[in-house]
């Protein structure tokens, strides 16, 4: 015999039933989501997902070296893994960069750089191995690296000017001309300006006067060039271009001449300590 629920039961077994439901509903949309079908947002999360900054490839360097003579070959050694690590930086770089930069931004942050640091450290390894036999020749042809296109591709691919957010988009795209932002990054020309290295030098041995000499001229077109670059894009780059593009390679070029200036000197006497404090430039308004 069945007898009839109090009001309050019914509610209660109304609102049981009802979250019930509610719950079996989710269950639903969570295992279709988990089973590959697709949600609010779903097509965004998987452009997302499959965006990718690419890879940086550089020629191998390590193949193309005559015999290297013992003597050299731990110094050799050191720099071909030096080279390793300059590509492992550019790619770190190059993915915490997506939707940065203008239509150079690539270029002219991470390739141009890295390209500058193989050159230094490839001429490195050929003085090297020059030093107890021939040095090899032609090695700077090694030091330009290439991007591939990673995840949905399109990295590697360079918009023409004006079309910000091109630089280096990771297959992305869409994030609103983050890149050019406001022509905040070089908004006037101003001067780039070094701490002198010269006069920081302890006696130059005669034996290394000249190489000395090379190198301190080779600091000095550095500068030139930066500032010359700083004059072509005036107007170009997010907030960070100045930086990225023209004081950090500047400065990176600068520690690896400062370094030849101490080998040479220590070569003949006591190598002087410290003078990579001098690499970093400022740029002056």
């Amino acid at each position: 015999m069945s007898r009839a629920l109090p009001k309050y039961n019914k509610r209660r077994v109304a609102i049981v039933g009802g979250a019930a439901a509610l719950a079996l509903t989710g269950a639903v949309v969570v295992n279709s989501a988990l089973a590959g079908e697709p949600g609010k947002g779903g097509a965004a999360d998987a452009r997302t997902l499959a965006a990718g900054p690419g890879t940086i490839a550089c020629p191998d360097v390590a193949s193309r070296l005559p015999a290297v003579p013992a003597s050299a070959k731990a110094e050799v050694d050191r720099n071909l893994a030096l080279l390793r690590t300059q590509i492992d930086e550019a790619n770190t770089r190059l993915a915490k960069t997506v939707g940065q930069g203008g239509p150079n931004f690539v270029q002219n942050a991470i390739l141009g750089p890295l390209k500058d640091k193989r050159v230094s450290t490839i001429d490195r390894i050929a003085i090297s191995i020059g030093r107890q036999g021939t040095k090899p020749q032609g090695l700077d042809a090694l030091a330009a690296c290439t991007l591939g296109a990673g995840g949905a591709g399109g990295a590697a691919t360079q918009a023409p000017a004006g079309q910000g957010n091109s630089g280096n988009t990771g297959s992305a795209g869409g994030n609103g001309n983050a890149g050019n932002a406001g022509n905040a990054g070089n908004t006037g020309v101003g001067t780039i300006a070094c701490p002198d290295v010269a006069s920081r030098l302890p006696a130059v041995p005669a034996s290394a006067k000249a190489e000395v000499d090379r190198n301190l001229a080779l600091l000095r077109t550095q500068i030139d060039e930066a500032n010359t670059r700083l004059a072509k894009t005036v107007g170009q780059g997010g907030p960070n271009f100045v930086q990225n593009a023209i004081l950090g390679p500047l400065k990176d070029k600068r520690v690896s001449t400062i370094d030849r200036i101490a080998i040479s000197i220590g070569r003949q006497g006591t190598k002087p300590q410290g003078l990579d404090a001098l690499a970093a430039c400022t740029l002056n308004r």
